[in-house]
């Protein structure tokens, strides 16, 4: 389970990055909290996810953290095109793209909490 949460990271790294030096480029910063939100909850959250579960691999093995990689995959894209709907004023579409994947997140971070709190002593 921590290679999956590692190399999803890396992979919302590389998008995170070129992303950011297109929108440099381009001077489209409407967009910062896209990049913002890559980077932090792709990279840097599911790295430290995954050193933690590569630490911890009682806690890896789990249901709680295949269930939470998988709300985090599916929620984190959903969140990250409500944030470029927004950006481009189709709020009306956004809003319950965003309520669903901001929600899958946050159920996501719940369960993690949760199978930390309960595996690691």
């Amino acid at each position: 389970m921590s290679a999956r949460f590692i190399k999803a990271s890396v992979i919302y790294f590389l998008i995170g990055t070129i992303f950011g030096l297109v929108m440099g480029i381009s001077e489209e910063f409407q967009y910062t909290s896209v990049h913002a939100h890559i980077n932090l909850l792709g990279w840097v959250s599911l790295a430290i996810i995954g050193l933690i579960y590569k630490a911890y691999p009682e806690a890896a093995q789990t249901k709680l953290a295949n269930s939470q990689y998988w709300l985090h995959m599916f929620g984190l894209p959903l969140l990250v095109i409500s944030m470029v709907l927004f950006a481009t004023d189709h709020k009306t579409v956004g809003i319950p793209i965003a309520s669903l994947g901001g929600l899958m997140i946050i159920v996501s971070v719940l369960l993690g909490t949760i199978n930390v709190f309960k595996r690691i002593k």
